[in-house]
């Protein structure tokens, strides 16, 4: 998912700031609801779109790689441009370009819900990529900007919390109104969001800026990484259904590899890059940051075809699926606390091999479940076991990467670390969506090739198998030959939806062994 629930150092970037007057104690709490607010249009509409592609995948009659990329253009553009958002805000006003973010997000978000094409959709989702892009840094930066020291850390605090319950929240909510209103409703709810949000911004949030700082913005540097990672995630995507021999396949994959070289060496010569170099020779910093690559990889990508499961295979409504994710959410939330003291009392390596270890075991538990079955003896049991094993490690990881640079640059590593987790949920839906296209066409055919069935009919699943567990059935055909086809293409989805598990599994063990490696008791 392009942002799935809590990533480590979500503050995006907060630039060690110059003293500044603090805002009055009468607007404190107005403050503290923008930025909430703000912060939840975004996080809600990470996770309840992943929700709604069911949904959408049948309206707007959409293949696997429509709605992938209905998820990747928002995710590209988020985290391409995050850090030179976190700059804009320093340089321009941090409120200026907040409400800015919030008001481009409402706009983008109101053409998401008029989208007539799975194509409209996509470019509106990307417009919501670049706003997300303003308004992610921008709340964390205010309250940091407005809160003197003594009360910061209890404004971020609540923050947080309540982030996080809008994070569990949301997509119940979301699930609620696909199944009684429309898919469009979970993009038309950010519009009052965003007018309660600007009006309490114009009169409630101070400006503030930093006037010192070297503020020239990196657009060589963020026009590089948004190219080279679309033409990555484009190779990847297409190459299930093109082939990686496809010349097309090829020159996106080599075109954004260079691209991406030639982003480094952009990056290594700039006087103020978005991504300082410099900060990756820590190995503790370079340690944490390749972990998060990989945990959020299993993560991002693994998780994004759980909702297609739960409502196209297992015939969960999309509230209930929408629910099915709140213990995982409240685990996460409850133990936040505990799990950032397990540093102190352990180092920083034992969590954080501990954790992806933990994870991996719930990936494994998700490979259980067949087509039927009860909620709580099926996923349940998942869940719990996944959202421990995250619980585990996020407070740690976002530890380990500030207490890795010095504490002027901990914005700025803060802000690299949010960006390497929505860069892996970017790559992981695209590679995990070739295991499991790959993994699907090859069970399917299996289960086909045993079926007494006609040639016009296996013609019509072949035009429909792009959809994978969403292939619509011919009307002309026999009640008991459906029943067979749903059947056969229910377990293929079930087989594929293992392998990409059996990835995630994988991902989450070679996170452990970087964390065995990498990561050093400072």
């Amino acid at each position: 998912m392009a942002y799935i629930f809590r990533q480590p150092c979500d503050e995006g970037v907060i630039r060690a700031q110059p003293a500044e007057v603090p805002c009055a104690p009468a607007s404190e709490p107005w403050i503290l609801a923008a930025t909430i607010l703000g912060s939840s249009m975004a996080f809600i509409d990470g996770t309840v779109v992943n929700v709604a592609l069911p949904a959408l995948q049948k309206s707007l009659n959409a293949t696997v790689f429509d709605v992938q990329w209905v998820i990747e253009s928002y995710a590209l553009f988020l985290a391409a441009l995050l850090l030179v958002g976190g700059s804009m805000g320093d340089r321009f006003g941090r409120r200026r370009t907040f409400c800015s973010g919030v008001a481009f997000f409402a706009l983008a978000s109101t053409t998401c819900g008029m989208a007539g094409s799975v194509s409209q959709l996509i470019v509106a989702r990307a417009a919501q990529g670049v706003a997300g892009a303003l308004l992610v840094p921008g709340s964390l930066a205010i309250i940091s900007a407005s809160f003197d020291e003594e009360r910061r850390g209890r404004a971020i605090g609540t923050w947080s919390g309540f982030t996080a319950i809008t994070a569990g929240v949301g997509p119940v909510i979301g699930g609620w109104l696909i199944e009684h209103v429309s898919w469009r409703a979970v993009f038309f709810i950010n519009v009052p969001l965003a007018l309660i949000v600007l009006l309490i911004s114009s009169l409630h949030v101070p400006e503030s800026r930093d006037d010192d700082a070297n503020m020239t913005l990196d657009w060589p540097g963020a026009a590089l990484a948004t190219v080279s990672l679309g033409a990555l995630v484009y190779g990847l995507i297409e190459s299930s259904r093109l082939g990686f021999g496809h010349p097309l396949v090829l020159a996106a994959l080599l075109g954004g590899a260079l691209l991406l070289a030639v982003f480094l060496l952009v990056e290594a010569r700039s006087p103020n890059p978005m991504l300082p170099l410099v900060l990756f020779r820590s190995r503790n910093f370079s340690g944490a940051n390749l972990l998060t690559l990989f945990l959020y990889t299993a993560l991002g990508g693994g998780m994004f075809f759980f909702p297609l499961n739960l409502i196209q295979v297992q015939g969960y409504s999309a509230t209930a699926a929408g629910a099915a994710w709140l213990p995982f959410i409240l685990i996460l939330f409850s133990l936040s606390r505990w799990s950032g003291g397990l540093v102190k009392r352990y180092g920083a390596k034992a969590p954080l091999v501990a954790g992806p270890g933990i994870a991996a075991l719930g990936y494994g538990l998700f490979m259980i479940p067949g087509v039927v079955g009860s909620y709580w003896t099926t996923f349940f049991p998942a869940m719990v076991v996944l959202g421990l094993g995250m619980a585990v490690s996020v407070a740690p990881l976002t530890t380990t990467v500030m207490n890795a640079v010095p504490e002027k640059r901990a914005g700025v590593a803060s802000g690299v670390n949010n960006a390497v987790s929505r860069i892996a949920a970017l790559l992981g839906i695209a590679v995990l969506g070739i295991v499991i296209v790959r993994s699907f066409n090859s069970e399917l055919d299996r289960r086909l090739a045993r079926m007494d069935i006609a040639p016009e009919v296996r013609l019509s699943i072949d035009e429909q198998r792009v959809r994978l567990a969403g292939a619509e059935l011919p009307s002309s055909i026999d009640e008991p030959t459906r029943v067979a086809l749903k059947q056969a293409i229910d377990e293929s989805f079930v087989f594929a939806f293992r392998f990409v598990m059996l990835t995630s599994v994988g991902l989450a063990l070679v996170s452990a062994s970087v964390a065995f490696t990498a990561i050093e008791n400072k």
